[in-house]
């Protein structure tokens, strides 16, 4: 598309492109944007250097003409989006992308690749974290996804509610803070469990927390006490009937004088599984395969669009894909979440071309990332969290439902 457009002269137009979903995953009820500051991140150092355009030119794959543009390649337009840790529906226009064609278009696979996988995982996590309410929920998923795709995990499952991370890049590279247990490798690793205990306690104090279901859970829950005494951090189960078990090592521990000691369930846990949870003595939950790979819904089946072009006598107009299915509406568009007076989300208002009006209780959406290829979005992780605990919480109460159901607001546009 780039060679073709730069030789016929239309890659210099003006041109809006959006990144939005046209539904959202079957049965959520709201999705969550995360990725944008890696994003941003990866833009600013989203250039083709030697290497890449040697290849480029080695395979043929584009002409000189081409290759002269892409080595001086900088995006210098202007991009909008939702803030990060934001909830959104169908249509909203989570990304905004105004420069020349040819700058924008060759940003389709950053933006999505970052966007739809983080978006996704984000999405499951808060799920997760509505379902645990205010009991904390640790990421320990890095096992089950790629290297790179646990790190940006972890970020994401963070900004969505996640108190910690087992990933210690993530703690490294974002911030995020770290926690983490033996494996049952541990215990096996010693002559017997007391000896593995023992180790553990001498090695972390008595706060650590004990994985108690190698053998036999009583006994194992009553040699912890024994080992570490009545302040034992935490006894962590990880199979069988997880809530009958947590009521039952419930019960022992506080027969034992252990009465702050904490119960970590772990176990190919979900939002569902996390539900029934809730009525047990279960002080937190470690989540792995199920939020890394999204709950069921991997992607958020995101799309890059173009809305808008110029027009050979400079003015704008609004380009839509017509095709069975995949429709798009055309023209740029700004987003406010329209609210009755108690704060409480009623719709998602779309404007094409023009704001939404504000009947006075609305909250604009769109917030400036780039401006003239230059970074002005500067929130931090804790900012993403914040804005996410804020947004989830100005929808109706029926967002947090775990049953399958429509989106929690409808997608209303003005033009």
């Amino acid at each position: 598309m780039l060679s073709a457009a730069l030789r016929d002269g239309t890659a210099g137009r003006r041109s809006v492109f959006e990144a939005f979903g046209r539904r959202l995953p079957d049965g959520r009820r709201y999705g969550v944007v995360a990725g944008t500051g890696r994003l941003l991140d990866a833009l600013a150092d989203f250039r083709f250097g030697d290497a890449e355009l040697a290849f480029l030119r080695e395979h043929r794959v584009v002409d000189e003409q081409t290759l002269d543009w892409l080595a001086a390649y900088e995006f210098s337009g202007d991009i909008w989006g939702y803030a990060e840790g934001e909830v959104y529906f169908p249509g909203s226009p989570m990304l905004v992308v105004e420069s020349t064609f040819a700058e924008a278009v060759v940003l389709e696979t950053l933006v999505l690749s970052i966007l739809n996988h983080d978006t996704a995982i984000a999405s499951a996590a808060s799920r997760m974290t509505a379902a645990a309410e205010d009991r904390p929920c640790i990421e320990m998923g890095s096992r089950r996804t790629h290297e790179e795709s646990a790190v940006a995990a972890a970020r994401a499952a963070y900004i969505a509610g996640f108190t910690t991370t087992s990933n210690l890049e993530a703690g490294r590279r974002h911030g995020v803070p770290t926690t983490g247990t033996a494996a049952h490798a541990f215990t096996l690793l010693h002559d017997d469990e007391r000896a593995a205990f023992q180790s553990q306690v001498d090695a972390f104090g008595p706060g650590t927390t004990l994985l108690v279901d190698t053998y036999d859970v009583p006994t194992a829950v009553r040699l912890a006490v024994e080992i570490a005494g009545p302040q034992l951090g935490g006894v962590r189960l990880d199979s069988g009937d997880l809530l009958q078990q947590a009521r039952e090592v419930r019960e022992q521990l506080d027969s034992l004088g252990a009465t702050e000691t904490k119960i970590v369930v772990t176990s190919d846990l979900d939002e569902f599984a996390i539900a029934a949870l809730q009525a047990g003595p279960v002080d937190g939950y470690g989540v792995g395969t199920q939020l890394v790979t999204g709950s069921g819904a991997p992607t958020a089946g995101l799309v890059y669009k173009l809305v808008s072009r110029e027009n050979s006598d400079g003015t704008m107009e609004g380009v839509a894909k017509k095709s069975k299915d995949k429709l798009s509406i055309g023209g740029r568009k700004f987003a406010l979440r329209r609210r009755n007076p108690s704060g409480i989300a009623e719709a998602e208002v779309i404007g094409i071309g023009s704001p939404p009006v504000d009947d006075g209780d609305d909250r604009s959406l769109l917030v400036p990332l780039i401006e003239g290829g230059k970074r002005v979005y500067t929130a931090s992780l804790a900012d993403a969290r914040d804005r996410h605990t804020a947004s989830r919480d100005e929808l109706p109460p029926t967002a947090r439902q775990m049953s399958r159901g429509e989106p929690v607001i409808p997608t209303q546009y003005q033009q």
